[in-house]
């Protein structure tokens, strides 16, 4: 396939991240920058709390759309994880360590505040190590750049010196926004008080512009004139935000519902010291099992490590990608889903034509791994031999104290070359399993017993299988458990209900797996045995 190819079937697709490359091309036509550098998306990060999937999300959207523009202008691009380290410590999150110690340094840049892990030089620098793991380990390439390095080494100062000579300008776009008591204090930019260390909302005088001279009083009252340059001084949030694409040069970036007002009033402060503001995607949030907002501080919203607990990296990626404009609930209950819709795609994507495959998630997916990968990428015809789904229904009637070595034994009757070497990402998968059915699932089963017509139904399913030969397929088996339900004596009003009489009785759940499959993973013998145990309930 040609790049020429390629690049048709993109300015074509309706796809989002395609969408969104297309009006991120009408920033430079040809799709290059004039100066020939790289076409330069940013991801920002506030290290003040754990990372949780939000923040990965943001990075993997951006990713996406990314590589939706190389394909569209053939352009180079970068990517930049950005890391806000120098923001003041507000609020002691609820999910940490060492609570007083971090009470302690309230106000404080997060880049000057200790670990409460003991394992960094600081608080963000835990964090950061923390986002770049799981960056580093989903195959992401970017570059990361934390904000006390741009500070406390010069590299903003030239950009710092904009906003001081703009200051009044600034001021002119924020005071109107701002609630009187805010007003009051507010000021462009933060010092950071020489006694206490902590950055300052505080009213600042520019004393010279060019120089990075500012006046303000400190905690004690003390009327303090220093360099706003160098690491002394913190830009506010809306200010910071403009003048990093400035600085930077950034030409793309998303970001969340609650930062749409960020949004408006950055670029305008943008324009003010000389740049425009970038293109980007506002998305809506995550929210929790509840519905409620997931908050870094509140530590409601899965982390990095849940997810990948149970589920692997690319059914999380599979899960972020549909509408970014709509909201998601993100809980355990979601992950099973999200595995099996992934691999049914991944599989589906080799026998599609370009312009489905540019609509496939994992066709992106597969980008955002592999970098400059075609949409025929290795593994892109994948699939696995079993569900997640019936992987976890075969571990809930093995028992909670089930191991991989066991639920490799059972499907030896079920998946050629049963061997975890030859079959490397479902053994994965059922480590995933076996830790989502300890946690999820074994707490909530509850066997019934059959009533009415369902011990019929059971007692003629039990014949059926006794007669049956072990090899008999999964499809074969499926219709002789169809064949039952639609019989007059099982008395079901539709088929659907027989099914969740199988599920409620043999598996213990009010959903379940196709049948034939599970009978043919989990054995004919041993499926007639959870039919006598069930209706020995009865």
């Amino acid at each position: 396939m040609t790049d020429t190819v390629l690049q048709d079937a993109a300015r074509n697709s309706k796809a989002w991240p395609f969408q969104e490359a297309q009006r991120l091309a009408k920033r430079y036509p040809g799709g290059t920058k004039p100066d020939g550098s790289p076409v330069l998306f940013e991801t920002g990060y506030g290290p003040s709390g754990l990372p949780h999937i939000g923040t990965f999300q943001e990075v993997l959207r951006t990713t996406f759309v990314r590589r939706a523009y190389e394909a569209l202008t053939g352009a180079p691009t970068r990517l930049v994880a950005f890391s806000d380290d120098m923001d003041g410590f507000r609020k002691v999150p609820e999910n940490l360590p060492n609570q007083a110690m971090l009470a302690e340094h309230l106000h404080k840049p997060l880049s000057r505040i200790p670990d409460p892990f003991g394992k960094y030089e600081s608080f963000a620098a835990h964090n950061n190590a923390m986002l770049r793991e799981f960056l580093d380990r989903f195959g992401f390439e970017y570059e990361f750049i934390a904000s006390s390095d741009m500070y406390n080494t010069g590299k903003f100062d030239d950009a710092l010196r904009g906003v001081l000579r703009n200051n009044q300008a600034i001021l002119d776009i924020m005071l109107p926004t701002l609630r009187a008591e805010r007003a009051a204090t507010y000021s462009p930019i933060m010092p950071i008080s020489p006694a206490s260390g902590n950055v300052l909302q505080v009213p600042v005088e520019v004393v010279d512009a060019e120089a990075g001279t500012i006046r303000f009083t400190d905690e004690d009252g003390t009327v303090v004139e220093q360099s706003a340059l160098g690491g002394m001084a913190k830009l506010q949030w809306k200010v910071d935000f403009a003048m990093r694409w400035v600085a930077l040069g950034v030409d793309y970036e998303m970001y969340g519902k609650d930062l749409t007002d960020t949004g408006v009033q950055s670029g305008k402060i943008a324009q003010v010291l000389g740049g425009r503001k970038p293109e980007g995607l506002i998305y809506e949030l995550f929210l929790d099992e509840k519905g409620e907002k997931i908050s870094k501080s509140k530590g409601n919203g899965l982390t990095i490590e849940e997810w990948l607990t149970y589920g692997s990296d690319d059914s999380l990626g599979f899960y972020i990608f549909p509408n970014p404009k709509s909201a998601k609930q993100l809980h355990a209950g979601v992950i099973p889903r999200a595995v099996d819709d992934y691999w049914a795609f991944r599989e589906r994507l080799a026998e599609q034509d370009l312009d489905k495959q540019l609509g496939n998630p994992a066709w992106h997916l597969l980008r955002a791994n592999i970098a400059q990968a075609g949409p025929n990428a290795p593994g892109a015809g994948d699939s696995l031999p079993v569900t997640y789904a019936l992987l976890l229904n075969l571990i809930g009637v093995l028992g909670a104290e089930a191991d991989a070595e066991q639920v490799w034994s059972y499907l030896a009757n079920y998946v050629p070359d049963a061997d975890p070497e030859q079959h490397p990402q479902l053994n994965a998968l059922i480590d995933r399993a076996l830790a989502y059915n300890r946690d999820f699932v074994a707490p909530t089963l509850q066997k019934r017993a059959p009533v009415g017509g369902e011990i019929y139904g059971l007692q003629n399913l039990d014949r059926r299988l006794a007669a049956a030969d072990e090899g008999t397929t999964a499809e074969d088996l499926q219709t002789i458990v169809y064949e039952i339900g639609k019989s007059e004596e099982v008395g079901a009003e539709n088929l659907r209900d027989w099914f969740r009489a199988l599920y409620e009785t043999l598996l213990g759940s009010s959903q379940g797996p196709r049948m034939g499959s599970f009978i043919a993973l989990y054995g004919i013998d041993n499926t007639r045995r959870l039919i006598a145990e069930a209706l020995d309930r009865a």
